[in-house]
């Protein structure tokens, strides 16, 4: 994986893959992402797309959806996570509901932002999950140590 420099010193590069159909919000999700300095590795406009792209790309975080064409997020998130566990899945959606969060977070999701909220909270919830993952990786880094 790739390192990054950062005001906590050197971390581990986060590649991040981001479903949307709606072009003019997946495009302000990566813009965000990379003004942030966040690596976008790979976008997706329905959910067959990011299971697919989750299997070429390997990312660490994929941000997603719910109401998509052809597949929807809900059974991406399902497939992705089961074919890697590993994967952090972070639903970006415009429903702001309790029942499609204890769905989300049923299926292997991570966490849940609202479309709404995104340019307060993405990139901190987006750290947060980085920081997650760094410290996963430094535990199984001393476990085979």
């Amino acid at each position: 994986m790739e390192k990054a420099s950062s005001a906590l010193g050197d971390t581990l590069a986060l590649r991040v893959l981001v479903v949307d159909d709606n072009e003019p919000v997946r495009n302000a999700l990566c813009s965000l992402l990379k003004e942030a300095g966040i690596r976008v590795v790979c976008e997706a406009a329905n959910g067959s797309e990011a299971v697919r792209f989750a299997r070429e790309h390997k990312p660490d975080l994929v941000l997603i959806d719910i109401a998509m064409p052809i597949m929807n997020g809900f059974e991406a998130i399902r497939m992705i996570k089961s074919e890697r566990p590993v994967t952090q899945v972070l639903v970006v959606s415009q429903f702001d509901s309790p029942a499609f969060l204890r769905q989300a977070t049923s299926v292997g999701a991570s966490g849940y932002v609202r479309k709404q909220d995104a340019t307060l909270e993405l990139v901190a919830v987006v750290r947060r999950i980085q920081q997650h993952i760094q410290e996963r990786s430094r535990v199984r880094s001393k476990h085979t140590a």
